[in-house]
């Protein structure tokens, strides 16, 4: 059976521009950012001497739609890129599907190739929590084709065609060796010794939908008792827009095994977690991956930063994990608490994608009409 090579197509509402993409993900490899490559087909006598144009703009929504009143705003919107696209020559390699589609589609087809600036913010939407609502909330991107005399000009939409395209952090394909760990004590006031508590992971990266375990040791040195234990994965968000920071819990249990835990007794434990959106029936301000359509959204994943950067001078909105861990001593014992920061990602589909090519057939395309933005949802991927 042969498998057909999935390619993404939008024509302008005057039916003479027509747009072809073979993938709509911008991929941050930390050092660099792979290009989203497709194919034009426009009409020599359409053009008359006029130019088509590739423009990528960012939209950073940090509030609701329906509050903006009186001249307020709460979105911002700025163009990283703009190029011409043709009838000027491609100076880039071709990909496999370029070089298919132009056989395919014939002499008015051009190849285009789009990169992002480095310093792009990830795409991230965050759950708003009203079905209703128009703009999602959260960094979106924007690929336009259109046609112009100059491309300081403004889009038409008669003549122009619009996809929503993401940015996106793949784990690395070489797997990290770190087990993180944290060893945590509390005394009391007019009481003696510690508590101790020690959680520890079995690995650092782990991928979207895959149970996080955790390792929980407890040493009890004090007078005090310990009454039941609580776990949660806890997602973290910086929007640098607006200079805020907030958390959600998207994953939580609470357990009382081995409880009452008294003094001078040892407990372990191993416990898992899995972080998921499906499971949080209260959404609201949790951050999702701006997938795009056709299937339920995953968790945002975690920010990544270059050796030697720091990850808070990334643009957008920043995301981290964290396991935390609370064992609670009663009202006048109060609670100890550990936080385990993990990282929370997306596998790197290339190696098996590269495989996939060399099967698929040099003129079998399957062509989807692409839909517009819903919040949300995504593509599945092939």
């Amino acid at each position: 059976m042969v498998n057909a090579v999935k390619v993404f197509k939008k024509t302008a509402p005057n039916g003479k521009v027509t747009a072809y993409l073979s993938r709509r993900d911008f991929v941050d490899h930390i050092t660099h950012t792979s290009p989203v490559d497709g194919v034009v087909v426009v009409d020599n006598d359409y053009l008359r001497g006029r130019r088509v144009y590739a423009r990528v703009a960012v939209t950073y929504r940090y509030g609701r739609e329906e509050d903006e009143v009186m001249g307020l705003h709460f979105s911002k919107e700025m163009e990283v890129v703009n190029t011409e696209v043709a009838p000027n020559v491609n100076t880039e390699e071709l990909t496999d599907v370029q070089e298919r589609l132009i056989k395919k589609l014939g002499g008015n087809a051009h190849a285009f190739t789009v990169t992002l600036p480095q310093t792009a913010p990830c795409s991230v939407t965050l759950e708003s929590g009203d079905d209703t609502s128009a703009q999602p909330l959260g960094v979106t991107f924007d690929l336009r084709i259109y046609v112009a005399d100059r491309k300081e000009e403004n889009p038409h939409r008669r003549n122009s065609v619009s996809f929503a395209v993401r940015k996106v952090q793949f784990a690395s394909s070489q797997p990290s060796a770190r087990q993180p760990q944290t060893l945590v004590s509390k005394s009391f006031t007019f009481s003696p010794g510690k508590l101790n508590m020690e959680v520890s992971l079995d690995r650092d990266v782990y991928f979207h939908g895959q149970a996080v375990e955790a390792k929980l040791s407890i040493n009890n040195c004090s007078k005090k008792t310990v009454k039941n234990i609580k776990a949660q994965v806890v997602q973290h968000m910086e929007v640098t827009m607006t200079n805020s920071h907030f958390s959600r819990v998207v994953s939580s249990l609470e357990s009382r095994e081995g409880c009452p835990i008294t003094p001078g007794a040892n407990f372990n434990k191993t416990f898992s977690l899995t972080p998921v959106a499906s499971s949080n029936q209260k959404r609201f301000g949790i951050a999702l991956d701006g997938r795009i359509k056709d299937q339920d959204a995953n968790l945002a994943s975690s920010t990544m930063a270059a050796t030697g950067k720091n990850v808070n001078d990334a643009l957008g909105i920043i995301v981290s994990y964290s396991l935390r861990v609370k064992l609670n001593c009663g009202a006048i014992g109060g609670e100890l608490a550990a936080d385990l920061p993990f990282k929370l990602m997306h596998p790197d589909p290339t190696a098996t994608k590269a495989t996939l090519r060399k099967m698929q057939s040099t003129d079998n395309f399957e062509f989807e009409e692409f839909a517009r933005l819903r919040r949300g949802q995504s593509v599945a991927e092939e």
